[in-house]
């Protein structure tokens, strides 16, 4: 009789970094491999747990002095868009939305190219190729999903790979709890459409039609302008050390932050 048990995940520290969000400060993050028969069932422990995934990597924050960046999930299905979502709706509704596997194109990474250029020129990702890009759509050994974003044809029909201009394009696993937006990037020039925004927006209506509870953002990083606006979908829950907690963007302070 074999009475082998499977083996555990190995993790791993780096050395210390500049961190990206906030200045002065450094960052390590602890890592293990998402690969093999078990990758989607440890994708999804460990995402409940605070880890996201790069390729076929996950990792989470594990700084000294810092405890800054959160894990955030948005309770999908008692989500109600404000006002001003509403408007993001209606100025996108020209826009088709349409899933695939995870399979990169020469279009996506035309797109991604401009989206680094403009929004993150110094950061961690600047200098990724066509070959760069490729790996980290495909190199997935979960259920991994590329969500493309077209301006809608004029008497365009339902195609299986509608045709239109491709604005936006959003990285995305699917969990047994709900969807995890790994990256998503957008055309830059079009800041009027708030295509970030609308692709939450879309991944939420995605998550309630599965009948599933949560999407995760990864990290929203308190005192980085940049990740403000991950706290603008409620209700949402924060992981802390009490695990995941409903977060109460009202209260003033640490003390009475979650209820």
């Amino acid at each position: 009789m074999n009475t082998q048990s499977t083996p555990s995940p190995q993790f791993y520290l780096t050395a210390p970094a500049s961190c990206p969000y906030l200045p002065h400060e450094m960052e390590r993050k602890v890592f293990t491999h998402l690969v093999g028969p078990r990758a989607a069932e440890m994708n999804d422990i460990l995402t409940q747990g605070g880890f996201r995934r790069s390729q076929n990597i996950a990792y989470r924050p594990a700084c000294e002095s810092c405890r800054a960046c959160i894990s955030v999930r948005i309770l999908a299905q008692e989500f109600e868009p404000s006002r001003s979502m509403r408007r993001v709706l209606a100025s996108n509704k020209d826009i088709i939305a349409t899933e695939f596997p995870a399979q990169p194109s020469s279009e996506q990474y035309s797109l991604f190219r401009r989206y680094l250029d403009y929004r993150h020129q110094q950061g961690g990702m600047s200098d990724m190729t066509v070959l760069d890009y490729a790996i980290m759509v495909e190199d997935t050994h979960v259920n991994t999903r590329i969500i493309e974003y077209r301006r809608r044809e004029e008497g365009a029909g339902l195609e299986q790979r509608p045709k239109g201009e491709l604005l936006a394009a959003a990285l995305t696993d699917v969990m047994s709890d709900g969807l995890s937006m790994v990256y998503s990037y957008f055309n830059p020039d079009l800041d009027g459409r708030s295509l970030g925004t609308f692709m939450i927006l879309d991944h939420i209506r995605r998550t309630k039609a599965l009948g599933l509870p949560h999407v995760y953002l990864g990290y929203w990083v308190k005192g980085s302008r940049k990740m403000d606006y991950k706290t603008r979908f409620q209700p949402q829950e924060h992981l802390t050390p009490r695990g995941w907690e409903r977060f109460d963007p009202t209260a003033d302070g640490d003390k009475d932050t979650f209820r």
